[in-house]
């Protein structure tokens, strides 16, 4: 019997959704002054310990997972957490709250560790965006023929498509804008993690 089952009442704000969601708000809080962006003396003080540094400028195994919990600012913030609910949803209630959740961190970790074997030395690298990239590319591969409405243009595209340019768009933008100040090799590592997992644990799409 499969360990992890998948939620049988849907709710637009499921348990690790929502967790996550609350958890990310308040580092922020804790870490960031909300108009300047700036980080507080204790956010100064948990970017140190608690940011993904390079190996040997600062990292500690544990950054691997809580770097996801940090962001720059009120916008790296509101994108990254608007599109874990949007595209989160339905994959926490497809899968279970404990799959979702294994997933994620798995991915966030994997975006990481990818990271930081091709982008080589770094400042320090902040955000839940490698996870939230392996939960696009499941909603993706999950429901592949469902549309979503771009902001800009404001056009119908197929989630599928929108994962492959998407994905094209941060291969080509990790090489030929590698200072950017945009982790596009973790964005990346979150598709190919999520790709290597979904097809591990051999996780179908559900018959619509």
């Amino acid at each position: 019997m499969d360990q992890f089952q998948p939620n049988t009442r849907f709710s637009i704000f499921p348990p690790a959704i929502k967790y996550l969601l609350i958890a990310n708000a308040i580092v922020f809080l804790a870490t960031k002054s909300i108009f300047t962006g700036v980080w507080t003396p204790l956010g100064a003080v948990i970017a140190e310990n608690f940011a993904l540094w390079s190996i040997g400028n600062g990292f500690m195994p544990w950054q691997l997972f809580s770097y996801m919990f940090l962001h720059a600012d009120m916008g790296h913030l509101f994108f990254n957490l608007l599109a874990l609910w949007i595209f989160g949803q339905s994959i926490e209630h497809l899968w279970g709250t404990r799959r979702f959740i294994t997933y994620y961190m798995l991915t966030g970790v994997g975006a990481a560790i990818i990271h930081m074997l091709v982008s080589g030395y770094f400042t320090y690298t902040i955000g839940a965006s490698g996870a939230v990239f392996g939960i696009l590319l499941a909603f993706g591969m999950m429901f592949p023929n469902q549309y979503i409405i771009l902001l800009f243009p404001p056009i119908p595209i197929k989630a599928k498509y929108f994962v492959g340019i998407y994905g094209g768009i941060e291969l080509l933008s990790g090489l030929t804008r590698p200072d950017s100040g945009v982790a596009h090799f973790a964005h990346l590592g979150g598709l190919v993690v999520g790709f290597i997992l979904i097809k591990y644990w051999k996780i179908k799409r559900p018959a619509l």
